[in-house]
């Protein structure tokens, strides 16, 4: 037997695959799914089953593909009602393969169908639990995204509390918990950077498993300072339960390299949004006019999720020569099937063929400071609520980039705007988004509040 944790840190995502004499599983898979078939095919193991531990709302998952692929068989929990062919286990439900088992158990809360799965050893011993988002190292799935009618997160939360006590804190402390997210996933709140980890500890460490907590006290804590979810998860249930298009058609429709002349044209046609994938600092010296930053090495999947609210926008791609398939990929891990083309050649050929372009204005920390002891400037911080309360620039305004869209009119056209974030990566996706709307008066501060910090403007704490 062997599990094989695939973590995909854009997306603080953990899927598995096991293995056991010639068969193998897999659970909570990434849209692509080649790699699962590959690893499959190179020890000889043929893929029988495609657990899903809910529908999950922070990606799309690859049950469908998979199962088309391999001829797997999809399984979810209890209470799922998915619009095409799947298996929906039983309570304690047995699966054999190879040489182990694993048993579904339902475990509602996060979700309705909500379901983890129990793995036992050839020798019948219990030995891992993927946990899905019913529990996560240091915390408990979110209980207010599967709220419908008269349910409440209240309600979800009382079976979270049962679903922990009941069927989860009862396993052996030695057993090891998978679970489906860790730090950074927005299914949580104060998910470890850990990956695994026993029950045991848990039980020790995570504040929701505390033995002398009440259910009373469980729900409030667990449903206390929940940021909004992002504006894509409903979409990315949808498409989990109802189906979706095949990846290798939306990588097909996303692999066309066009010319400076014929994005220029697709761009004006098509009315697709321009989506520049670069990194922040060469962003910022040359752009199309009217393209979004969201740059390829930070949380790029999740800011596309929450910046970009229409799932079905064409969308063509700047970005580094080499990395064409890699961006259109996770952009359909979030359900971005729409990329009708790429700039071959990068940006580079924008600027060979003479286009019009737009730039950035930067200012270093330290520039900044001189100005800010003189001027008085506006400062735009768009970081989170929380990270801006443990310290920021002695007037400024928290404008948090997850609900720009929602807040444009907060930002005055009438004066320079500096915007800064903790180190660069989401001012410049600020920025270009306020450029693309017309709010031309952006300056970006270098280096963000990390470098401002160690600069002679004052900075309050706590506050």
């Amino acid at each position: 037997m062997k599990i094989e944790q695939i973590y995909t840190g854009c997306l603080a995502q953990g899927a598995y695959f096991i293995v056991s004499n010639g068969e193998a599983a897999v659970i909570d898979p990434l849209r692509e799914v080649e790699p699962y078939i590959q690893k499959a095919n190179k020890i000889g193991a043929k893929i029988k089953y495609v657990f899903e531990t809910h529908f999950h709302a922070d990606f799309v998952s690859g049950h469908l593909d998979l199962a088309e692929k391999t001829g797997a068989e999809i399984v979810y929990g209890p209470n799922a009602n998915p619009a095409f062919n799947a298996h929906i286990a039983a309570d304690n439900e047995i699966f054999k393969l190879g040489d182990i088992t694993i048993k579904a158990l339902h475990t509602p809360g996060h979700t309705l169908e909500s379901t983890s799965y129990l793995l036992f050893d050839k020798n019948q011993q219990p030995t891992a639990l993927f946990s899905g988002d019913t529990l996560f190292i240091g915390d408990v799935g979110r209980p207010d995204l599967a709220q419908k009618g008269d349910l409440t997160m209240e309600d979800l939360a009382g079976m979270l509390f049962e679903s922990l006590r009941t069927k989860i804190m009862t396993l052996p402390d030695d057993l090891i918990v998978y679970p489906a997210h860790g730090a950074g996933s927005a299914c949580g709140k104060n998910m470890s950077k850990e990956t695994s980890d026993t029950l045991g500890n848990q039980k020790r460490f995570n504040y929701a498993l505390r033995a002398d907590m009440t259910r009373d006290e469980f729900i409030k804590e667990v449903t206390a300072n929940l940021p909004e979810p992002p504006k894509y998860f409903p979409e990315n249930v949808k498409m989990n339960r109802d189906g979706y298009e095949s990846i290798d058609d939306v990588l097909e429709r996303g692999d066309q390299a066009l010319s400076a002349e014929a994005f220029e044209a697709k761009a004006n046609n098509t009315g697709a949004l321009i989506l520049d994938t670069r990194k922040p600092e060469d962003f910022a010296k040359g752009f199309i006019p009217n393209s979004i930053n969201i740059g390829i090495q930070g949380g790029f999947a999740p800011w596309v999720g929450a910046l970009i609210p229409d799932l079905k926008q064409n969308l063509l791609i700047v970005t580094e020569p080499g990395k064409e398939e890699e961006v259109v990929t996770r952009l359909a891990r979030v359900g971005y099937d729409h990329t009708i083309g790429f700039l071959n050649g990068g940006f580079e050929t924008w600027v060979a063929a003479g286009k019009e372009m737009d730039s950035v204005d930067n200012v270093s920390a330290n520039a900044f400071a001189e100005l800010y002891n003189s001027q008085s400037p506006e400062v735009i911080d768009v970081r989170k609520p929380d990270e801006f309360t443990a310290g920021h620039i002695e007037g400024a305004k928290n404008l948090p980039l997850d609900y720009i869209n929602d807040h444009m009119a907060d930002f005055p056209k009438d004066k320079t705007l500096y915007v800064h974030c903790a180190g660069g990566y989401r001012s410049m996706i600020a920025a270009s988004i306020l450029k693309s709307r017309g709010i031309d008066n952006v300056v970006n501060i270098e280096g963000g509040f990390a470098a401002v910090e160690k600069t002679k403007v004052p900075v309050l704490q706590g506050v």
